[in-house]
């Protein structure tokens, strides 16, 4: 089988120092630093950035070459603990403000930071017991199908700064060359990172491009067969159902808009029928995907239980270091107590039926998330889409079981906040083990590193939504929250029995359309859900990589050579733009304004210039690539 045939970078017989005191208090670090400075960027604009290859470039900058710590396992162990404060941010702030703003309007009382620190905390630590048991079936047995963008990349940087030499020399490039773009783009505002364009002649139809290295570096390393999965979606969203919407519901007032179809095109054109519409059929799409998705799983989830419990009791003795994971009762015993835990204590308003379904529900998306981020990455990760499918079976059943007005807004908000940070955790769990699957990390070490990055950042998590509450108020101009904005806005329209599920089946049924078609469903869901202008850049990477791949080379092992240094290079373009990303987060914070537009302004036709430019130097240095292996 594949997976004994693959030998990690460092072998299981050998042994380095990994989980040290020392990673684990720089990883605490970064975990509330990458968790506030994601929490402020996912508020503002909605999206938050991956803090995994960040992490693991400060790590390796700090170890190696400001403490000479020379052991690439305890660089990976940083990373570890400082991605669980981003992801745990990320699944915090879609969905808690709904209470702060519930407050405002007298609904319920603001939640204390104890609250919200035992709701993150409780979510945090079920996400990686949940994605443990599934740890073979999707890192190990799914290598080579499944491929880890974000994981891949970063044991490509830490292996390229172990090795130096080309191979250090790629990585950095392209850290440097997209660090640089993204800095000129969104940091100087030289040229948009999004180019967007309406096509009139076709009423509720556009397009456009996000011009971002890091997705051209997702397109890459996914290759052009998944990029197009997704931007098929894209275009089924973009080019038949928002021109359908625009047709035939023109003089249309379709909830949740208030206004009509006609009106919201003359307000905002493409991004107020995506919005409005595109998203909860998105949604649809997303849960429809999911349940296929994890019935298909479900036999080998199985077989991955029964070997986890057959092995239980051997001990760790004659089994591989890199094969050892914390044990499957532990988990059982972990996940029941919070369960309980979250039933009985009186801070989390959580009833039976709540603590049941984020049993389920969480299980369910934690395998959808960590089989998405394999495909596309944890940037890309649509945990909102998920949230809004939990949001909407949980405030079912509250209010079928007769909890209604703000008592079960509150129990659905405080569901749908736990099941979001599950899924936001399982997926940066993936991502992680991964990375420690490709260098030879210990699984079990690395999950008690989670486990601290999470027990770390939902310490601090309260204290920052506090503090950005106070400083600007959440669903304020200067802080949108339009995630959290949404969930309140689905708990409220099915509360009030207003909910638009003709959207939502829509989306369904087109899922199931895929999956009777033999096509991929989740890619093609995500699709849906996401902008066409996020799925573009991706594409184009991909497109990028078909290139590479149909060349004429002199060998077989120049191809290879090709196409693997194109892998460094666009590694590097994802960590340069997530590290830039994480730096102009903290100049926000700190009101440090680098706008130049007013002096300097490419415009739309600069930015796909520039971007062109960029594709380009893929190609550049994939060929280099294949001349270094004569």
């Amino acid at each position: 089988m594949e997976e004994k045939k693959f030998q990690p970078y460092i072998p299981a017989d050998k042994v380095m120092p990994e989980f040290t005191v020392f990673s684990v208090i720089l990883g605490a670090v970064l975990a509330i630093l990458f968790g506030g400075a994601n929490a402020y960027l996912g508020l503002r604009v909605g999206l938050t950035v991956s803090a995994s290859i960040p992490a693991a470039v400060i790590s390796m900058g700090v170890i190696r070459f400001i403490f000479k710590r020379d052991s690439i396992l305890e660089n990976n162990m940083v990373q570890t603990i400082g991605s669980a404060g981003e992801s745990l941010a990320a699944g915090a702030i879609f969905t808690m403000p709904a209470l702060f703003m519930w407050a405002t309007e007298g609904l319920c009382d603001v939640p204390s930071m104890v609250e919200i620190g035992l709701i993150a905390l409780c979510g945090g630590v079920l996400g990686i017991m949940m994605m443990i048991p599934l740890r073979s079936a999707l890192i190990v047995k799914e290598h080579g199908n499944l491929g880890y963008p974000e994981g891949t990349a970063c044991a490509e940087v830490l292996m390229a700064g172990e090795e130096g030499g080309a191979k250090a020399s790629t990585v950095f490039w392209g850290l440097g060359i997209a660090a640089v773009y993204k800095f000129v783009a969104d940091g100087l505002k030289v040229f948009p990172s999004e180019v967007d364009y309406t096509i009139d002649a076709y009423k509720g139809s556009g397009f456009g491009v996000d011009v971002l290295p890091a997705l051209a570096g997702v397109g890459f390393i996914c290759g052009p067969r998944i990029s197009s999965y997704m931007f098929a979606g894209s275009t089924i969203a973009w080019f038949v159902l928002m021109p359908l919407i625009a047709l035939f519901g023109s003089d249309l007032v379709i909830y949740p808009a208030t206004m009509s179809v006609a009106e919201l095109w003359a307000k905002g054109g493409t991004w107020e029928l995506w919005g409005k519409f595109i998203r909860y059929i998105g949604a649809g799409a997303l849960a429809a995907g999911g349940i296929i998705s994890l019935i298909k799983s479900l036999p080998m989830i199985v077989r991955t239980f029964a070997a986890a419990f057959k092995d239980y009791g051997k001990g760790s003795d004659g089994v591989l270091r890199t094969e050892q994971d914390i044990s499957i009762k532990v988990v059982l015993v972990v996940c029941l107590a919070i369960a309980v835990f979250m039933w009985l204590f009186p801070g989390i308003p959580v009833n039976l039926i709540g603590a049941l379904i984020i049993l389920v529900f969480g299980f369910f998306f934690a395998t959808v998330s960590s089989r998405m981020v394999g495909l596309i990455g944890s940037s890309n990760n649509p945990v909102s889409g998920m949230a809004i499918a939990t949001l909407l079976i949980a405030t079912i059943l509250l209010k079928a079981t007769g909890s209604t007005g703000g008592a079960g807004m509150v129990g659905a908000i405080a569901i749908g906040s736990v099941i979001c940070i599950i899924a936001a955790i399982a997926g940066d769990t993936s991502q992680d083990l991964k990375t420690g699957f490709l260098l030879g990390s210990t699984p079990k070490k690395q999950q008690y590193g989670e486990l601290i990055g999470v027990c770390v950042s939902a310490i601090a998590i309260g204290a920052i939504l506090y503090l950005l509450d106070a400083a600007w108020g959440f669903g304020s101009e200067d802080l949108g929250a339009p995630q959290a904005m949404m969930m309140k806005m689905v708990i409220e329209g099915v509360m009030g029995g207003e909910m638009p599920w003709a959207l939502v089946f829509t989306g369904v049924f087109i899922a199931v359309v895929i999956e009777i078609l033999g096509l991929p469903v989740l890619p093609v869901a995500i699709g849906i859900y996401l902008p066409i202008h996020l799925n573009a850049g991706i594409m184009l990477g991909g497109l990028v990589r078909l290139f590479v791949e149909k060349r004429k080379y002199a060998s077989e092992k120049a191809k290879t050579s090709s196409i693997q240094s194109g892998i460094l290079y666009t590694s590097g373009m994802i960590a340069g733009e997530g590290v830039v990303g994480i730096l102009l987060a903290v100049f926000a914070v700190l009101e440090i304004n680098t706008d130049i537009s007013g002096t300097v302004d490419l415009g739309n036709i600069g930015g796909l210039v520039l971007f062109a430019g960029l594709l380009a130097t893929i190609v550049l240095f994939a060929n280099k690539g294949a001349k270094s292996s004569k």
